[in-house]
């Protein structure tokens, strides 16, 4: 990561569901679009579930939005995923980790360390961007939550 300004983002939420399940279901990649507010993924290069794979997200309304490419830099299954964001618009850091709670529970954690763009117009922007982007995280992992808990299939990783 370069020498610009980061900011970094943490949220988390607990699954009624053992770790596999909630790692299965967040490393499919395609089916995120079942969860994740806005978002389309796609594998671009590799299998979508080892260090190298690329895979890429498509954030937004119709045509008006922007694609977030990512390579996955650590595969820990069933409890960690890192990717470095690599797009245009996109980049920084990002980790998705499942810890095992008692009673066949799981805490999801989702982090990312942002290069905010547009230099100083992007530092003074954050403060506004941050909360829709953090309620927009949260109702995703609200979404992932309930998906998972109903009993609903996450076929494959990719």
């Amino acid at each position: 990561m370069s020498t610009k300004r980061v900011r970094r983002l943490d949220l988390d939420i607990v699954i009624n569901a053992p770790v596999q399940e909630v790692f299965d279901a967040f490393t499919a990649w395609t089916q995120q679009n079942r969860w994740m507010v806005g978002t389309r993924v796609e594998v671009r290069a590799g299998d979508g579930k080892s260090v190298g794979s690329v895979i890429a997200g498509w954030t937004g309304v119709g045509p008006l939005g922007f694609w977030d490419t990512m390579e996955i830099t650590l595969w820990e299954a069933p409890y960690r995923v890192d990717v470095l964001h690599t797009g245009s618009l996109v980049k920084g850091t990002g980790t998705m980790e499942v810890v095992a709670l008692p009673q066949n529970t799981s805490r999801f954690i989702w982090s990312e360390d942002f290069e905010l763009p547009l230099g100083v117009l992007g530092a003074v922007g954050w403060p506004l961007g941050k909360y829709p982007m953090l309620a927009g995280v949260k109702r995703s992992l609200t979404a992932l939550k309930r998906e998972i808990e109903s009993g609903a299939s996450f076929s494959g990783h990719a």
